[in-house]
């Protein structure tokens, strides 16, 4: 899937219409749901959205686990960015993850 790559809620909003509208792209190619997953991160979407989301693009079963590993990337690139105050998250992430593998 073509992905937005940085779809949080503070590039995502409405035009003067009210219609939907995202801005500030990353795009890659990728699972479509890393995007799903990145809007999660910092802030979780109304309810109604992933339902809708759903009927249209079911998700697979595993996401929750999959969700970890997609945003464990954008923890890192915090972390290498704006320093270690995310570095204790991402460990907290990776555990998780390795407690699901063992």
């Amino acid at each position: 899937s073509l992905l937005h790559g940085d779809l949080w809620g503070g590039n995502q909003g409405a035009d003067s219409a009210g219609n939907p509208v995202i801005y500030d792209p990353a795009c890659y190619y990728g699972d479509h749901e890393t995007d799903l997953a990145m809007m999660e991160l910092f802030g979780r979407p109304q309810r109604r959205f992933f339902e809708a989301y759903n009927e249209v693009f079911p998700i697979d079963p595993g996401y929750a686990q999959r969700r970890e590993l997609y945003n464990l990337y954008h923890i890192l690139n915090h972390a290498n960015l704006f320093g270690a105050s995310y570095v204790s998250q991402a460990g907290r992430m990776i555990a998780s993850l390795l407690a699901h593998i063992q």
